[in-house]
């Protein structure tokens, strides 16, 4: 009978501890993958493909790059020309003949959110990129990508960067709900906080300049993450100091160091 109870105890204990490790193991996802997952996989940079890759992969999420044509239409694309034709100064009926390596169009905004959205697993980090014709293009497009998630029913599912700060901040006026991080790494975060930007994602040397920003993020419950870091010596020193997400090329080596 001692050896039964200390058997089921044993089981007891084994199940309890379950939910703990499970806990664990998602909080030490911290992978966000560069453009989609491309550089191992063949698939193009900000492609669908990447995207589906990532999801594969079991990334925390896919950051991806939106730019708006000369007609206002926005689309998946990180360079500001392709192929040689100027992204920002040119109308939807040309670019959209466009094709990337694999063959695929250029995505839309539209259908690059609905191949994320049959998914419950991966965030899709949409960054703004700032227009080549000012301001108030970049304004616009933020507008409309915030329209767009919310017409689609995905604001659970998006967050967004911008190295220009005041789309963060129209951002956060458009969605108070919204997760919001800010590139350009100029701006401590204790700065940012104050216009209800509750993330900061700064390259690398930013960080390791300004370790200290880490701490203080924290300490104002913003998000921090780190960007485009590639090699495991940077990956391990940044698991260190705890940031909350790592944005990397490099998606597998850094699951294989975390797993």
């Amino acid at each position: 009978m001692k050896h039964l109870f200390v058997f089921l105890l044993a089981g007891l204990m084994s199940v309890i501890s379950l939910p703990t490790l499970a806990q664990k193991n998602a909080a030490a996802n911290k992978v966000i993958a560069h453009r989609g997952a491309w550089k191992n996989t063949g698939a193009p940079q900000n492609s669908i493909a990447a995207l589906q890759a990532a999801i594969q992969l079991g990334c925390v999420g896919s950051e991806f790059d939106v730019r708006m044509t000369a007609d206002g239409h926005p689309v998946v694309n990180h360079d500001p020309t392709h192929q040689g034709v100027s992204i920002d100064k040119t109308d939807w009926a040309t670019v959209s003949k466009l094709t990337l390596a694999n063959g695929e169009p250029i995505p839309t905004l539209e259908a690059y959110l609905n191949a994320g959205k049959k998914q419950k697993t991966t965030r899709l980090v949409l960054e703004i990129k700032t227009h080549d014709l000012g301001k108030e293009k970049t304004l616009e497009l933020t507008r409309k990508c915030v329209a767009l998630v919310k017409k689609m029913k995905m604001q659970k599912v998006v967050d967004y960067i911008a190295f220009d700060y005041d789309a963060c901040k129209l951002v956060a006026e458009l969605d108070p709900k919204a997760n919001i991080a800010y590139l350009s790494g100029n701006f401590s975060p204790s700065e940012i906080a104050a216009d209800n930007i509750n993330g900061i994602d700064y390259n690398l040397k930013a960080l390791k300049t300004n370790e200290n920003w880490i701490q203080e993020a924290h300490q104002n419950k913003q998000t921090v993450n780190v960007w485009t870091v590639n090699s495991e010596d940077d990956m391990k020193w940044f698991l260190s100091k705890n940031v909350d997400f790592i944005t990397t090329d490099e998606p597998e080596l850094l699951f294989r160091i975390t797993r």
